[in-house]
């Protein structure tokens, strides 16, 4: 007997998107069950005939997993048709979309990958997984800068979490947050009158960004998979 579950669950244990993108394609209309166009909430299992865009979800390979680090100018969009996308700065012949959001001004560790459950584990904010980042501001930090983004920031979407906080030189910090908010070490920086210059994610819970030098990437090594997936 087959469990059934909603399409966009389905799809994203196949890898090909993860939940969010899989309800972008139901959209489209570009999902069919059994020859018929899906519609959101959907329940299938094994026994039905799914097609992404054509393509057959048993054709769809394997669980690709890459670690990049973006160069300040590239998007964090899975839009090809944009310029400067991170994923057409890899290249992978299989559909990859990115873990999270780094913004254009940015740069550091990007996971890319074609693993919708993970990516759903890794940026849900019920799971608050840690995310690690470099900054460096336009004029030396003072303590009372240093002790508000540490204990929580006002920002008009709430007060931030508490962070932990560490000054590196004069106007350089590093922080490790547990939410992913847009722009939200920028905003932050900007509420305490503070512009920031570089900013950096050096690491995103276990996987760490290491000497990959900007613009390069690497598949995970199956030790930082299996840790990744045991988080």
């Amino acid at each position: 007997m087959y469990m059934k579950k909603r399409i966009n669950k389905y799809i994203a244990e196949r890898g090909y998107a993860s939940r969010r993108e899989a309800d972008k394609l139901i959209e489209e209309g570009k999902v069919y069950i059994n020859k018929d166009k899906a519609r959101l909430g959907d329940l299938v299992d094994d026994t039905d005939n799914i097609t992404i865009a054509g393509r057959k979800t048993e054709d769809i390979k394997k669980h690709i997993y890459i670690l990049l680090n973006k160069p300040v100018g590239f998007i964090t969009t899975t839009d090809t048709t944009k310029k400067d996308n991170v994923i057409n700065l890899v290249k992978h012949k299989e559909r990859l979309f990115p873990v999270g959001r780094l913004d254009v001004r940015s740069s550091g560790l990007l996971l890319l990958t074609n693993d919708g459950d993970l990516t759903n584990k890794l940026i849900h904010p019920r799971y608050e997984h840690e995310k690690e980042y470099e900054v460096v501001v336009h004029k030396p930090l003072e303590e009372r800068a240093l002790k508000a983004l540490a204990s929580g920031v006002r920002l008009k979407d709430g007060v931030t979490l508490p962070a932990i906080v560490k000054q590196i030189n004069a106007k350089k910090f590093s922080i490790i947050l547990k939410e992913g908010r847009n722009r939200q070490i920028r905003r932050m920086c900007q509420a305490l009158k503070y512009e920031v210059v570089y900013l950096t994610r050096t690491r995103m819970s276990s996987l760490k960004l290491g000497p990959l030098k900007k613009g390069e990437w690497r598949y995970l090594t199956a030790e930082e998979i299996k840790d990744l997936k045991n988080i």
